[in-house]
C-alpha cells in the first residue's frame, strides 16, 4: 500500500511496512492456545508501551476465533503520573470502573512493554500499597485472575535488551523464539513432574552457603504452566503449607520490585514466617516490602522452572521465573488454585538458579532427589531438561 504525504511543501511517497508475521503468530497463540477464545466471548487487551501493529494482530485473531475484541492502549509514563499522587477517591472510582469492565470479559491479554523498566521507581511505598489495595487487588488479583481466561506477557524493547545484555536485534529474536516454543509438547512433558508434586509431602532444598530449606506441600494443588497464563512459560507451581517453612534460603537472581533493584536476597524462616531478610543493597526498602502486611512474611508459591531457551536472568520476572534449572519461592499472596490461606497485597516471585554455573543445588521430594544441579533426575522427567 502506498500513502501520499506532503510535508513542508515537499511531496513524497512512503510504503507502509507489512505486518511482522511474528506478531500474527504470537496473536494466534494468545487467542487460540492461551485464552482458547470461544465464539461470542469478549477479550480485553491492555497494551502497555507496545506497537499498535500487535493490537491490530490481536483484534484480527480474536475476530477470527469468533470473539469480540476490546482494546486499551496504555503508557507507562502516564501510569506513573496516575499512580504517583492519586488519592483514595480517585483510585477507588478508577478501580470500580475497570472492575465493572473486567466483570464483562471472559478473556484478558496484558502485553506489557517498558521503555524504562524503572518507571515506577521513586513513588512512595505507601502510595504503591494504596494503588495495590484499591486498584490492582480488586481488578486483577481478585477478578481477572480468578474469573477470566487470562495471559500476560512482556514486549521486547531496548530497555529489556539492555537488562539482558543483548543488542536490541538479538533480544527481539530471542524474545520471539522463547515465546513461540512448542507449548503442547511442554504440557505433555510436564505431567510426570505434576504427578510427583501432587503425591509429595516434604520438600527439601539445599544449595550453596547456608541454603537449607524444609517445607510441606501436602494437600496443596499443583498447576503446570505451559503457555496458558504467561508467555513465555515453563513452570509447575504449588504452595507450601503456610506454617511449614523452616530454614534459610539464599536467592541468586537479581530482581526489581516497584522499580527498586535487589541482589542476593536472603530469607530466614521459622514456622513459615520470614524472621530475617537481607540483600546486597537497599536493606531499608527490602524490609519495608516484608512489612507491607502480615501475609508478606509468608510464602504463597513454590515453583520449578524449565523453559529450555531461558538460561540467564534479566530482571524481568516473567522470563526469570521460567529459567531452566531454577525454582521460585514467592513471599505474599497465594493463588486460588493452590490455596494455602495466605493473603497479602504483594506476590513477589524471587528466583534461585541451581545449574552448576550458579552454584548448583538439589530439590528432594520425600527424601528422593528429583533435581540436581538444575537437571531432573528421574528418567520420566528427562524431557524437561535443557
Amino acid at each position: 500500500m502506498q500513502i501520499f504525504r506532503q510535508e513542508g511543501g515537499v511531496s513524497r511517497h512512503t510504503m507502509l511496512a507489512p505486518m511482522d508475521t511474528r506478531h500474527q503468530k504470537l496473536a494466534e497463540l494468545l487467542v487460540r492456545h492461551s485464552c482458547q477464545v470461544k465464539p461470542g466471548e469478549h477479550l480485553l487487551l491492555e497494551l502497555f508501551d507496545a506497537p499498535e501493529s500487535m493490537a491490530v494482530a490481536m483484534v484480527e485473531a480474536t475476530r477470527a476465533a469468533g470473539g469480540h475484541p476490546h482494546v486499551t492502549l496504555r503508557s507507562n509514563r502516564v501510569m506513573r503520573a496516575l499512580n504517583k499522587e492519586s488519592g483514595e477517591e480517585g483510585l477507588r472510582i478508577w478501580g470500580e470502573c475497570d472492575l465493572e469492565r473486567m466483570k464483562r470479559m471472559q478473556c484478558y491479554v496484558g502485553i506489557r512493554g517498558a521503555s524504562n523498566v524503572s518507571e515506577m521507581s521513586g513513588i512512595a511505598p505507601e502510595q504503591m500499597k494504596l494503588v495495590g489495595k484499591l486498584y490492582a487487588k480488586p481488578v486483577h488479583f481478585e477478578q481477572r485472575v480468578n474469573h477470566t481466561k487470562w495471559v500476560v506477557l512482556r514486549w521486547p524493547s531496548p530497555s529489556m535488551a539492555q537488562l539482558a545484555q543483548m543488542s536490541t536485534e538479538d533480544f527481539e529474536k530471542f524474545y520471539f523464539d522463547v515465546c513461540l516454543v512448542d507449548y503442547a509438547k511442554m504440557d505433555r512433558d510436564v505431567q510426570p513432574l505434576k504427578k510427583r508434586m501432587q503425591a509429595c509431602d516434604k520438600v527439601h532444598i539445599k544449595g550453596p552457603g547456608k541454603t537449607d530449606l524444609h517445607f510441606s506441600i501436602k494437600g496443596i494443588g499443583v498447576v503446570p504452566c505451559c503457555g496458558e497464563r504467561n508467555i513465555p512459560d515453563g513452570e509447575c507451581f504449588t504452595a507450601p503449607v503456610r506454617d511449614s517453612v523452616e530454614g534459610i534460603l539464599q536467592y541468586n537472581t537479581p530482581t526489581l520490585f516497584n522499580g527498586i533493584s535487589f541482589t542476593n536476597i536472603g530469607l530466614e524462616f521459622s514456622k513459615g514466617r520470614v524472621v530475617k531478610c537481607w540483600a546486597d543493597q537497599n536493606q531499608k526498602e527490602l524490609e519495608a516490602i516484608f512489612d507491607t502486611d502480615e501475609g508478606a512474611r509468608y510464602i504463597g508459591e513454590f515453583a520449578l522452572g524449565f523453559n529450555p531457551l531461558i538460561m540467564h536472568p534479566m530482571k524481568d520476572i516473567l522470563f526469570d521465573e521460567k529459567i531452566a534449572g531454577s525454582f521460585h519461592f514467592t513471599p505474599g499472596r497465594c493463588y486460588e488454585e493452590t490455596e494455602n490461606g495466605n493473603r497479602s497485597e504483594i506476590h513477589w516471585d524471587l528466583v534461585c538458579i541451581q545449574r552448576p554455573e550458579y552454584g548448583g543445588g538439589t530439590v528432594a521430594f520425600d527424601g528422593e532427589i528429583v533435581r540436581k544441579d538444575g537437571k531432573f533426575v528421574p528418567a520420566d522427567m528427562h524431557a524437561l531438561n535443557f
